[in-house]
């Protein structure tokens, strides 16, 4: 068996992002640009008002808090003034409106009154008020977005007022799913036969993938035969994941390391020292990448929430540390831990702010109603010492 650590590294580790795909800014959440994105104008593309008010000459108002100056008419957002305000002459301006050529600066409105075509004007300003320059956020040809940024909802809107509907991004992995083992029946039958088992973790881990960006295919599940689990293989030619559900560990109708190895795959290792979890499989058939989990539905969650969900950030160019959780709290006592690192369910109590952490009582990995009831899992380091309520730990929250 080998550590978390270093199934992680050979899983995640050495992934490199996929091939670049363009977007439209709808689409881009989520994502990671592929290219730096120079803006194609300035922000503003003109001298803005920042106020309702009348824009004027400082030289007009000589120092003084008072003026009276000739009003010659009006600049609205989307409808600038086309002429020039000269000498002793103001112009009515709207907020985000275009500043007139020659005016320096906006006094507001509250500070003016309008009479027989005359602005009187007291408390005014200094040059440069009430204005927003142009380019203030940006000029045209600034990088306003380094390669590698990811793109969440506040940068969509950067990146249209840059001038771009579409983006350069990477790609988004396909993932599919092959779930395994005669026991297996749709969650949709009619009834339920006492040895059926209810296909869970397909669907479970199919909203995990899709969550994480990924497009997801649920290839129809193969029972323990070693021809229909070769042929079900093969319908995931064009997946850049393949994932299997089952059939990871050493029991006579354990078939999937067998099946996957005369698809074609090289394997690289198989057993890691984490529980649950321990039987997974990890290979490569050409350059997709090949995990086979255990089809304990606990145990599979666990392997997809660690590697393979880490493995989709890699692909798509995101950041993929270890989940390593933060400290917490214990809110009950704990054992010493054996040699295999152990992702024990647990559930968050308390107020915010004062939040301990509650392992679940069962940590049988078949039981999804306390995985459901779950906020995260607390991870155990091999040979870690027995715990204390109140001794910190380390939460992986989900």
């Amino acid at each position: 068996m080998i550590s978390v650590e270093e199934a992680f590294d050979r899983i995640v580790g050495k992934a490199k992002p996929l091939t670049t795909e363009k977007v439209t800014l709808v689409d881009a959440s989520g994502r990671v640009l592929a290219a730096p994105l120079p803006a194609r104008r300035s922000q503003p593309g003109a001298n803005l008002s920042a106020m309702d008010g009348y824009a004027v000459r400082s030289t007009d108002l000589g120092g003084a808090d008072q003026a009276q100056l000739t009003l010659i008419g009006e600049s609205a957002a989307g409808a600038p003034y086309s002429g020039e305000i000269g000498p002793d002459q103001a112009v009515r301006i709207f907020t985000g409106a275009v500043v007139p050529t020659g005016a320096d600066q906006v006094v507001i409105q509250e500070n003016a009154t309008v009479s027989k075509g005359l602005v009187h004007l007291r408390d005014v300003a200094k040059a440069g008020a009430n204005i927003r320059d142009k380019g203030i956020d940006f000029l045209e040809g600034q990088t306003v977005l380094d390669a590698g940024t990811f793109l969440s909802p506040k940068s969509i809107g950067l990146t249209a007022s840059a001038g771009y509907g579409h983006l350069m991004v990477y790609r988004a992995p396909r993932v599919a799913i092959l779930s395994t083992g005669d026991e297996l029946v749709s969650p949709d039958n009619k009834q339920f036969a006492a040895h059926e088992t209810v296909n869970s973790t397909a669907p479970q881990l199919a909203a995990l993938f899709r969550d994480a960006g990924a497009h997801v295919t649920v290839i129809e599940q193969a029972g323990d035969d070693l021809k229909a689990l070769k042929a079900a293989i093969s319908k995931a030619s064009d997946a850049d994941i393949l994932v299997t559900l089952g059939g990871a560990s050493v029991g006579d109708k354990d078939l999937m390391q067998q099946a996957l190895s005369e698809s074609g795959m090289k394997l690289d290792f198989w057993k890691i020292a984490m529980r649950p979890g321990k039987p997974l499989i990890f290979g490569h058939m050409g350059s997709r990448h090949v995990l086979g989990l255990p089809g304990n539905p606990v145990s599979a969650f666990v392997c997809a929430l660690i590697y393979v969900r880490p493995l989709i950030d890699a692909l798509m160019g995101r950041p993929a540390p270890l989940p390593a959780g933060v400290m917490l709290p214990l809110a009950a006592s704990l054992p010493e831990n054996g040699d295999r690192q152990h992702y024990m369910r647990a559930r968050l109590v308390g107020i915010p702010g004062s939040r301990t952490v509650d392992p679940a009582v069962s940590q049988d990995s078949s039981l999804l109603s306390v995985l459901s009831q779950s906020d995260g899992l607390i991870v155990r380091a091999p040979g870690a010492p027995a715990a204390k309520a109140g001794d910190p730990v380390p939460f992986l929250p989900f």
